[in-house]
């Protein structure tokens, strides 16, 4: 069950699920926008890295830190897990 994981309600996991969703897709198109400007690259660096790291953690809230790191390490997906952390 989704809930298991939690102590908080369904309509809060996923409120935050879309919070942490939307903030990760805008920060990557804007890193992707910046990536143009001068010194660009830095710049495209930080807010992909951040907006990696919403959507990561609007699944966690959706599916339970444990569950999403388990499923993450299974061997099926180690390779993908492995490339995209690096």
């Amino acid at each position: 069950k989704v809930l298991d994981a939690s102590t908080l309600s369904f309509g809060t996991r996923v409120r935050w699920f879309v919070i942490c969703f939307v903030a990760g897709v805008v920060c990557s198109v804007l890193g992707t926008a910046l990536l143009w400007l001068p010194n660009g690259t830095k710049l495209f660096a930080v807010f992909y890295t951040l907006g990696n790291i919403a959507a990561l953690a609007s699944t966690c809230f959706l599916m339970g830190p444990l569950k999403q790191l388990k499923a993450m390490f299974d061997p099926k997906r180690l390779i993908a897990t492995v490339v995209m952390l690096v």
